[in-house]
């Protein structure tokens, strides 16, 4: 499983598809014939830095990884390893970090192609909470296939992450982050605010960009700053994935502006609601979203109680006014402050990053 984990990680990290990986071992007591390791083949064997690296003292006979929507999943690609490589899989074990779908999409269902391949056993990390894709293991079991759940669970929950939260809670996994001086501003008295934090953080948040699916500001935010919303490298140069572009907010926006240059598509939702843009945007399989500002969009996302991790750049600067980073949230009393549990605490450059996560008893 520690391998089929390995596996996953390869595939993107932004999209509507969970990461997965699988593996497939040869059945106990097998003719010889398949390799006790998995050289790089077709569906994406073999190691890497870091990896587990092939499975000891098993007969791997082939592994694959999901690659993104409309790939063949991690259980097919798996399989076209075994076949590309001329090996028997029938009587074999899928060892998978998700459950294999039971449902016809861009793709088949993974339950039907191990069934007809004579796989005879499935090994599971995490049950498939999404009612449209879940049953996998039940039709698997009908047909005679020995199938287990709950094999590393709490590791391929980890990996799934963002993911696993947008589909158990039908809306998007939402990370606010906050860019703020150390006594809480986002800009002097005067309005400005470029540059609070480092060069060093500043490529760290695009690096962030680049792995969710939408990037949220409010009106307030698109008319005075004219941000353009782009994920982009070391260099300045756009990165391979851009985020659709949400703008969120009843005024209109300006015909020009950075928006409309290069980038990903941009989308004005015209709410104040944050339940119903994640809900357009849930519609559009956005899974991961990430809410850049400002303070006002800030306070109203964490007031409808939709946030699930704060990510808090904190800069060694000192400014005694300014607009703060967080607007009222209608907290009268320290006693109803929201206490957050930190996850992370990173150094980048002079700068600080705070990961925390919003617990669920206090949404």
């Amino acid at each position: 499983m520690a391998r089929a984990l390995d596996l996953a990680r390869r595939g993107p990290v932004h999209g509507p598809n969970p990461r997965v990986g699988c593996v497939l071992l040869a059945a106990p007591g097998a003719a010889a014939g398949a390799p006790r390791t998995a050289p790089e083949g077709p569906g994406g064997g073999g190691s890497r830095t870091g990896e587990s690296g092939p499975v000891p003292g098993a007969r791997v006979l082939g592994e694959g990884w999901h690659r993104g929507a409309g790939t063949p999943h991690a259980e097919v690609a798996a399989l076209a390893d075994a076949r590309a490589r001329g090996l028997d899989v029938r009587g074999a074990t899928a060892v998978v970090t998700l459950e294999p779908c039971d449902h016809t999409g861009r793709t088949g269902p993974c339950s039907v192609a191990l069934l007809e391949a004579g796989v005879a056993r499935v090994v599971v990390a995490v049950p498939d909470p999404n009612p449209a894709a879940a049953g996998g293991a039940a039709r698997l079991r009908a047909a005679g296939v020995e199938v287990v759940l709950g094999v590393e669970e709490a590791a391929g929950r980890a990996l799934l992450g963002p993911w696993l939260v947008a589909v158990e809670r039908g809306r998007p996994h939402v990370t606010l982050k906050l860019a703020a001086t150390l006594d809480g501003r986002v800009a002097a008295a005067d309005g400005s605010s470029r540059w609070i934090t480092s060069p060093e953080a500043r490529a760290h948040a695009h690096a962030l960009r680049g792995e969710v699916d939408a990037l949220v500001v409010g009106t307030g935010t698109a008319l005075a700053d004219d941000p353009a919303l782009t994920a982009r490298g070391a260099d300045g140069a756009l990165a391979p994935h851009q985020p659709l572009r949400v703008v969120v907010g009843a005024r209109d926006l300006p015909a020009g502006g950075r928006l409309a240059g290069p980038g990903g598509d941009v989308l004005h939702l015209r709410t104040r609601d944050p339940r119903e843009a994640l809900a357009a945007l849930h519609a559009r399989e956005a899974r991961r979203v990430l809410v850049e500002g400002g303070p006002t969009l800030a306070a109203a996302f964490l007031r409808a109680g939709v946030v699930d991790e704060v990510h808090a750049y904190v800069a060694p600067v000192l400014l005694g006014a300014g607009r703060s980073a967080v607007g009222d949230l209608g907290i009268g009393t320290i006693g109803d402050a929201l206490r957050l549990r930190t996850r992370e605490v990173r150094p980048l450059g002079p700068d600080v990053l705070v990961v925390a996560d919003v617990e669920e008893e206090e949404r």
